[in-house]
């Protein structure tokens, strides 16, 4: 058996303008040694969010011995290629690329509620009556982004291809920090971004007229207006998104037509090829929105539904970032809210479902620094507590800040002055297990 690791004007309203006006951890815990603020592995983060909260003993964390009552159909795991760690039946294809990525057995918070669960969850820390937190892609935004030097007309923080919901992502670092939602399906053949696509009318040509135009009317007025030097600012992000280079970032019709089916023709398989290219790109973070998982009712035909979309697309991404180099600089990671009850509800009206559970989960990560092959964490015969290393939010989210070259005790600016950090302590309101030291 493998060993268990031991303690060890929003941005949108910005680029839509313009295109229309065209056209817990305590700060006591230490780091890993020998890595600073701006010395970490990782450049970009993928973020495989699964609204609705995915079942642990459904995907990475499978309790056969447990009987019927837990695991439903799903009851016949399959061996990886590390040896003694099983998962779903249903991820063949990740089974086969267990090497690239760490399982993280562990994972604990107090919330069942979906909009706390998120907030927690994307935040890395609890809510309170104080400070509304950013979400970690808006403070990898504000770390990693234009006043760090990041160039592109992309904006650093992106969400593929629908809003999570249920949490303020930009919190108290404001609207420049909140992420952008593509819109569109990209699996379908007329998929564009929203606010990327002119009217068929309005050619490059007229586009280039009309800010021509604009540049002039501003050149005589901005001695009066100070604020048009940053509308002009957001009106040249938006030229570079409808007509320069960086729109095809999003062209998935460059991309060989082998290498789109093995992620599968569907919203999510495509969502993971475009968050790999928009990280060769160089933006900072991705998330990739795949919801539907919370299976109070019918959960095993929405799990032969589902996984298979969830093998190919996230199998197939780590295979892709492998093989072009890119998985060294590029942290994965698979979670939802929460997880499910590990025993399943057959009774009326549920029908097989399973409800909220955030006692004990899974979550994965790979690459950026984290290193493959490893499970942090244990959970019960029933996966229903954990009962080695817990593994809360804020460890998670502390040390994707630590690869990133973030330093999760430094602070972040709030408009009226609080003091806020980038991982804060949590007040005793919640241990913490410390950072994955042992897969970093």
């Amino acid at each position: 058996m493998v060993p268990i690791l031991e303690p060890m004007l929003t941005r949108r309203e910005f680029l839509t303008a313009g295109a229309v006006v065209i056209g817990a951890l305590s700060l006591e815990e230490r780091a890993p040694a020998g890595l600073a603020e701006g010395g970490g592995k990782a450049k970009s983060v993928i973020q495989l969010w699964m609204g609705g909260g995915p079942s642990h003993l459904d995907t990475f964390d499978p309790k056969p011995e447990a009987g019927p009552a837990y695991t439903g159909p799903l009851n016949s795991p399959i061996p990886t290629t590390i040896p003694g760690v099983r998962i779903s039946q249903l991820l063949p294809r990740l089974a086969k690329q267990a090497d690239k990525y760490a399982i993280l057995r562990g994972m604990t918070h107090p919330s069942n509620a979906h909009e706390t669960a998120t907030y927690i969850m994307q935040t890395g820390t609890l809510p309170t009556g104080d400070l509304v937190y950013p979400a970690i892609g808006a403070v990898v935004a504000l770390k990693k982004g234009y006043a760090a030097g990041y160039k592109s007309a992309i904006p650093p923080y992106i969400t593929l291809t629908t809003p999570i919901g249920r949490f303020s992502e930009a919190g108290f670092l404001g609207p420049d920090y909140q992420t952008f939602v593509t819109g569109g399906d990209p699996s379908s053949p007329s998929f564009a971004v929203d606010g990327m696509a002119p009217p068929p009318s309005l050619t490059a040509d007229r586009i280039h007229d009309r800010q021509r135009l604009l540049q002039a009317v501003d050149a005589s007025s901005s001695s009066h207006v100070p604020q048009l030097a940053d509308l002009e600012k957001y009106r040249e992000q938006a030229m570079a998104l409808l007509l320069g280079p960086t729109r095809k970032a999003f062209e998935l019709t460059e991309e060989p037509e082998d290498l789109r089916r093995r992620y599968g023709m569907h919203r999510f398989g495509q969502s993971c090829l475009l968050a790999r290219r928009l990280v060769e790109h160089g933006v900072p973070f991705i998330t990739v929105n795949f919801p539907g998982w919370d299976t109070h009712r019918n959960n095993f035909p929405a799990m032969d539904r589902l996984l298979p979309m969830l093998d190919s697309g996230f199998a197939t991404l780590l295979e892709d970032l492998h093989q072009r180099g890119l998985l060294a600089t590029t942290i994965v990671t698979w979670y939802g809210e929460f997880g499910r009850t590990p025993r399943v509800a057959y009774e009326e009206p549920w029908e097989g479902g399973r409800h909220h559970y955030s006692a004990a989960f899974s979550a994965v990560v790979a690459g950026g620094g984290f290193r493959g092959g490893a499970v942090v964490g244990e959970t019960d015969a029933h996966g229903e507590r954990v009962v080695r290393r817990p593994i809360y939010p804020w460890d998670l989210s502390a040390s994707i800040y630590w690869l990133l070259g973030i330093d999760p005790h430094g602070r972040l600016p709030h408009p009226q002055g609080c003091v806020a950090y980038v991982t804060p302590p949590q007040n005793g309101a919640a241990s913490g297990g410390g950072m994955l030291k042992e897969i970093m």
